[in-house]
Parts: C-alpha cells; structure tokens; sequence
C-alpha cells in the first residue's frame, strides 16, 4: 500500500509583505500554494497511491475564495475518479461548514469528525488491503481540549491517526491547538500518525511513526527550505512503513549573508552582492540577504538597498526567476560612547528591547494578523528587530559624532 501524507497547503495565503513586488511576479507567487498542491496530486496519481491522507489547514481561512474552493475540488476530483481514497480533516485556519466544501460527493473522499469529535473509517485498497483511519476536525479555530484520549484503540488492522495540533506547551497561552503530549500518542501505538499544523517537516517518532510533513510551500523567510509531502509505502505483510519526502513547492525561501570588512564603491557591492547569492540558486528563490559589517556602507549605499526598485532590477541577474525581496544590515563594530552615554544606552536598550515592550508595541498589527502575532512569539524574530534597531540607533550617533 501506498499513502500521502500533506497538510498546511494554506490555498488562499496572501504572501504578506511581498505586495511591493511588480504585479505579475506577485501574482505568480501566489499561486504557488496552488501550484504545490497539484504538484502534489499529480505525484499521487504517477505513484498510483492508495490513499491520501491531509492533515488540516488546507485553506488559510474558514471562508476561502471561491476560486480556491474550485481548485481544491477539482484536484480532489483527480484522485477520487483515478479510486483513489482521499481523507482529510480541517485545522484551526480552515475551521469551516463541512457542507461550506464544494467537493463533488464520493465514495472516495471522507472528512472526518466534522462535528469536533473523533470519527473512525474503515477502508480498503485496491488489493484488499483493510486499513483503518481515526481524526477529528476543527469546527472553531481553538482546542484547548487534549484530544488523544478520545481516539479509539488500535485493533489488528493497520491504523492511521489523523490530527491537526501541537505538542503541549509550559505555557498555558500556547496549548490551543488540540495540546498532546508524544506519550499519549505512543501509547495508542498506531502504525502511522500523520499530523499537521507547525510547518516544519519533522519526525516525532519512528516506532510507532509520528511525524509532521511540514507545509506545502513556504510562505516567508521563516518557513526556508524545500516544502512539500511524505510518501509513504507500507508492507502488507508485516505492517512496516518506510517514508520519503518529496519536494512540492515552486519556490523556496533562503537566507543568506555578505560579510564586509571595509567600505566599498557602489558597483563593486552589487558585484559582491550577486556571488553571494547566485551560487545558492538551485531552483526559484526568495531570498533575504544578511549584510554584516554594515558600518562599512554609506548612507546612500543603504538607502540604495532598501530601494525595491533597486533590489527587483538587480534580482534580473539571478537565474531561475530567483528575486531578492529583503536585505537587513548587522553591525560587526563596538559602538564607542562615552561611560555615561554607554550606561544610558544599555539602561534604554534594556526598557525596550524586551518581549513584554516588543509585543505592547506590535499589539495593534498583531490584532489584525495572526502571522504578526505568531512573530512576535518568535524570539529569533525579535532578536533580528534588536539588532536592526541597535544598527539604526548606532548610524544615528555615529552621524551626530561627526
């Protein structure tokens, strides 16, 4: 028997502070969810899967575009006219009315626990393989319940567990996401149980298999990396499962840097800047370029790099349609003040650059964001803010010295 394992495709996403670009190249990165979704389907089709299996968030909203909707539908209509079984669960993004989806009714398409409760299907392959599938959907965007104790025991037949949640946290503000612990989900000793929500490939467990596939396409530079599914080949005799991944997304994000140990004319730093990247283009990319020792550029250099226009004409030179879509600037040099000025400076960097401040001061953006919200949470996030902020605040001094 053959699975697919997906989850997090987030068809909809809207690929926030990338709006800046030309309209064409914006338009064709947003369809990229949509194009690794299909990639997806169409891989499950050339291997002749038995069955796939998607873990939540689907959509990035409750009330997704009716284009959206449309494709989703249509894609799924590949699989159950090739026979092949399709089950799914919603996540907390995609939280919808199960009779809100315009999937054409099958026998091969099964969403389960639509209702909030843990819901069983028993299926059969081609081959007369008998397997069992247990998962439960999100009717709200919150599960502060653990859900695990609900899921049924395993019998002898080959079983699946299919969940949208997140490991329990020390921090009680976190566990909202149907919270579990990796014992619990041990003890049920399920063959496979395939979940989604954080969107990182990553496996908790190989005995039994617990495993996250990650999501389908990164959507900013915190989600680097190729994205895609696993694939998964079971041995009907003795129950033993192998997976591989495999590569979905059309575009990847990667961070990079430019180390600079003293200053440099205009033309030989955009030279600089295109080795840099140009040798890590394997595929189309977006990347965020890291310049450390930053105190070595002018204040027309750095004007000319935060320049979007600047960066769009100079990702022309970068094969594969890769773009440069952010640079950031990092300080290698000591700012020297004097003892007094030092003591105020550390005093203030102290009041400010704490999470409790931080996140005072994004409140207002993070109310309307999630995605701003789940940055502000990220503490490698807003390290990155102190030290732009120390870069910003050491140009500013450097300049009233002078």
């Amino acid at each position: 028997m053959k699975f697919l394992h997906l989850a997090d495709a987030h068809l909809d996403s809207p690929f926030l502070g990338l709006s800046f670009l030309p309209r064409d190249r914006f338009s064709q990165i947003q369809k990229a969810t949509n194009q690794a979704f299909e990639n997806s389907v169409t891989t499950a089709l050339k291997e002749n899967v038995d069955l796939v299996l998607i873990a939540g968030d689907t959509f990035d909203s409750n009330s997704p575009s009716p284009k959206s909707q449309f494709f989703f539908a249509n894609q799924v209509k590949r699989l159950t006219d090739a026979h092949i079984q399709v089950v799914m669960v919603f996540g907390n993004h995609d939280a919808m009315q199960p009779q809100n989806l315009l999937v054409t009714p099958s026998p091969y398409f099964k969403l389960l626990g639509a209702d909030q409760t843990v819901a069983s299907v028993l299926l059969k392959t081609r081959t007369g393989f008998t397997y069992q599938v247990n998962g439960f959907s999100y009717r709200e965007n919150h599960i502060t319940q653990d859900m695990i104790p609900e899921f049924p025991k395993k019998s002898s037949i080959y079983t699946f567990g299919l969940m949208h949640g997140a490991l329990k946290s020390s921090a009680k503000s976190q566990n909202v996401y149907a919270p579990f612990t990796l014992r619990e989900i041990q003890e049920l000793n399920y063959d496979y149980f395939a979940l989604g929500h954080i969107h990182k490939r990553q496996t908790l467990c190989t005995s039994p298999w617990v495993v996250y596939p990650g999501n389908m396409q990164g959507r900013h530079i915190n989600e680097s990396g190729a994205k895609g599914f696993l694939l998964g080949v079971i041995d009907e005799s003795s129950h033993q499962t192998s997976i591989s991944f495999h590569s979905a997304a059309p575009m990847i994000w990667q961070a990079c840097q430019l180390t600079l140990s003293h200053p440099v004319d205009k033309a030989t730093l955009q030279q600089e800047i295109l080795e840099t990247i140009q040798h890590q283009v394997k595929c189309t990319t977006l990347f965020r370029l890291t310049i450390l020792g930053a105190q070595f550029l002018s204040s027309e250099e750095t004007e000319l790099l935060t320049d979007p226009e600047f960066t769009q004409l100079l990702s022309q030179s970068l094969p594969q349609s890769s773009l440069l879509v952010d640079v950031r600037f990092e300080s290698t040099q000591k700012l020297i003040l004097s003892a007094t000025d030092t003591q105020a400076f550390d005093q203030a960097a102290q009041q400010v650059f704490t999470k409790e401040t931080l996140n005072m001061i994004g409140k207002p953006i993070a109310n309307k964001s999630e995605f701003i919200g789940t940055l502000l949470q990220d503490e490698s996030f807003l390290k990155r803010i102190e030290a732009q902020a120390r870069y910003k605040v050491a140009q500013r001094l450097e300049g009233l010295k002078q």
